[in-house]
């Protein structure tokens, strides 16, 4: 068996990819092949969550619903991981009011340059976008409520890191409302081979 077709990708290139995945998602050289708002209401979302958010921010790649457990409220500062083009902060954003702030940190440039757009032009005035990985947080210790993440944090490498930065960032008892998938066994070696599964 030839040994470099066999080799499991390394951490660099998995980062790699899946950079490279949702930043071609956001510049439009990929689609998602989803009906977004009805996977969003599948997946637990109101109706009014769902009329909160502009359209070009609802890109469906997200796999369950943060907000049923966190519940962000009035006045709560609150943190999106991986938060694309804002989806889950312009609901956190609604739910939490002027009085309150989202963050949302996200690792392409592209999707965050979008985020800030969208934000800018549908006047959120509660929300700041930043640029940043989430095993490493441009984020002060114990500023927030809540965190949340939407099918993010299966993509990092580092998984027991980014729940370091989630402990650090956190207020004394401040919350998390985490949506993800898990693996329930090990994946054929085709797969862990494969640059594009890592962002799919």
């Amino acid at each position: 068996m030839d040994k470099e077709k066999n080799k499991t990708l390394g951490e660099s290139e998995i980062r790699k990819s899946v950079r490279d995945f949702y930043t071609n998602i956001a510049t439009g050289k990929e689609k998602t092949k989803v009906d977004s708002d009805n996977l969003n209401r599948a997946l637990g979302y109101s109706e009014e969550q769902l009329k909160s958010v502009p359209e070009e921010a609802n890109m469906g790649l997200g796999c369950g619903n943060p907000h049923e457990k966190a519940k962000p409220a009035i006045g709560e500062t609150v943190l999106d991981l991986g938060c694309g083009k804002g989806f889950d902060v312009f609901i956190a954003a609604k739910a939490v009011g002027d009085e309150g702030y989202v963050i949302g940190v996200d690792s392409s440039i592209d999707m965050v340059e979008k985020a800030r757009y969208i934000g800018k032009k549908r006047k959120f005035n509660n929300v700041d976008f930043r640029l940043g990985e989430i095993e490493y947080l441009p984020v002060a210790d114990n500023t927030l409520d809540i965190v949340i993440s939407n099918c993010v944090i299966n993509l990092s490498t580092q998984k027991q890191q980014v729940y370091n930065e989630i402990h650090r960032v956190l207020k004394k008892g401040g919350r998390i409302g985490i949506s993800d998938i898990t693996q329930a066994k090990p994946l054929p070696q085709s797969v862990l081979d494969n640059p594009r599964m890592y962002g799919t």
